[in-house]
């Protein structure tokens, strides 16, 4: 083997090729990873990437001189990968309110961050159902120190809501729904003109999305959504590649609106009333006021955020307090209904999956393993239909890792942006020696980060391979569900 470099990193690092040709016929770079400290001793780089201060990770030996150097094996979890935790606000990048009117009476609200790295890539992320941009501040205020990024709200969602009322009340026979009118926007009894064939469904956000890389980024990004956006991620990607560099799904949900699309489905589409149109239908006034009440209480929104998120020490106040906050808009309800009675996408998810694949458009999976929503079956089986995405799994981690494990979600998010800015060049998180083998195996780690107060937080951490199959993921679920059953009427007796 030839070395072809000695200084590529301070202190450290001889780059080599590898003898042995990849499936591709072509060359992997293997890297040495040691860090010889002033004093003796040495740290050892956990991912074999070139990285900054920032986001680096590091794994330390047990008792271990430095002529003798520890290994991590695939599997083996006692070795400890450390790293960075968020920035302290002296630190963190700052974010940027804005807003933007994509059509009459609707305006995009988003945030943005890192706005000084005018040549470093664009990341945009996508937020799950009933948040909003809020829901990425971790991400912001952190990977906004390195690379440009912006956090979209939903038309219909978060702050995106309509300025104005999208129906006008004509009728003095209101049937009783006088009051409720006055107190929701969209319970009138006619659609404003700009409001007509509004609907707050897959194909209008997957339009929003196109328009926000379009118009404000105004470059290709990687793109990154959890739970609802990620379907959304994935749907923009299928239908305009050329504007996504990279689509990371977090927890993504495969499946959203349940009655069928005009487009796909002409048929059968018109044999369904309303389709999430403008004004609601009577009766569906009278359920929404019903259902609004309970879902929109402060107790229920605190029962939901109980249920996503695995660690409850996890400060959700915030997150809160913004969700509470969008429940008080007028148009909150109208727009609750209209999107439960969308159509579907014109694409459904297996569809949109099958066009990335087609297209090769890059795709991360990054899931929290204790998802009571979108487990990691769902993860496991994207990863079935496209063998070469990187599967990581975190655990302890419910339905929104990128809030309750951001430290993780990060490092994550960092290394697969700079493997694919690098064309491969620099590994993914958790890959030893440049080899590509990863795919045929798996390999299990301990993530340990500091979180505030001076102490610090420990998740597993594993990258599953082509050879993890799916039925392997359902009877590893299904055994976890047995055991925690199990010990659950241990716990009761």
């Amino acid at each position: 083997m030839e070395i072809i470099s000695q200084n590529f990193l301070p202190n450290c690092s001889v780059v080599t090729w590898s003898s042995k040709a990849t499936k591709n016929n072509r060359l992997v770079p293997n890297r040495s990873n040691i860090f010889l400290l002033p004093g003796g001793g040495w740290l050892r780089k956990s991912k074999l990437i070139i990285r900054n201060g920032t986001s680096d990770g590091y794994v330390v030996g047990d008792d271990l001189g430095s002529s003798s150097i520890a290994t991590r094996r695939r599997g083996d979890s006692k070795s400890k990968v450390l790293i960075p935790g968020l920035p302290d606000d002296s630190a963190a990048a700052q974010i940027y309110p804005s807003h933007c009117e994509w059509k009459p009476n609707i305006t995009i609200q988003y945030e943005k961050s890192g706005c000084g790295n005018v040549e470093a890539p664009a990341v945009l992320f996508l937020p799950g159902f009933g948040v909003g941009s809020f829901h990425y501040e971790k991400q912001l205020r952190d990977l906004g120190r390195d690379y440009r990024v912006w956090a979209v709200d939903f038309v219909g969602q978060g702050s995106s809501l309509p300025t104005q009322d999208p129906t006008i009340t004509i009728s003095e026979d209101t049937g009783g729904l006088q009051n409720i009118s006055e107190r929701f926007w969209g319970f009138g009894d006619e659609a404003e003109p700009w409001a007509d064939q509004l609907v707050y469904s897959l194909d209008l956000w997957r339009d929003q999305v196109q328009y926000i890389v379009q118009e404000v980024i105004g470059e290709p990004v990687y793109i990154a959504g959890n739970s609802l956006g990620g379907y959304v991620a994935l749907y923009i990607a299928a239908t305009h590649p050329h504007l996504v560099k990279g689509v990371t799904l977090l927890n993504a949900t495969p499946f959203w609106g349940f009655f069928p699309n005009p487009v796909r489905s002409p048929k059968l589409a018109p044999l369904f009333p309303w389709s999430g149109t403008f004004p609601l239908p009577p009766r569906v006034k009278k359920l929404t006021e019903l259902v609004w009440q309970k879902i929109s209480d402060p107790e229920s929104i605190a029962e939901i955020l109980k249920q996503v998120y695995k660690d409850h020490s996890t400060d959700v106040d915030k997150v809160f307090s913004r969700i509470v906050e969008i429940t008080q808009h007028p148009a909150a309800a109208a727009s609750f209904a209209s999107i439960m009675f969308a159509p579907g996408g014109q694409l459904s998810f297996s569809e949109a999956l099958s066009r990335c694949k087609k297209n090769s458009v890059p795709i991360c999976l990054m899931y929290g393993k204790e998802d009571p929503w979108v487990g990691p079956i769902w993860g496991k089986k994207i990863k079935k239909e496209i063998p070469n995405a990187p599967y990581y799994e975190i655990s302890p981690a419910g339905h929104c890792p990128h809030d309750e494990v951001p430290e993780v979600v990060n490092y994550l998010m960092r290394g697969w942006i700079k493997h694919l800015e690098s064309g491969g060049f620099e590994a993914l998180p958790l890959l030893e020696d440049g080899e590509e083998d990863w795919e045929q195996s798996s390999i299990v780690g301990e993530i340990e980060f500091p979180r505030g107060d001076g102490w610090k937080k420990s998740v597993n951490l594993g990258l599953y391979g082509s050879k993890y199959t799916f039925w392997r993921g359902v009877g590893e679920a299904l055994r976890a569900s047995l055991v925690s059953a199990f010990r659950g009427s241990l716990h009761r007796n």
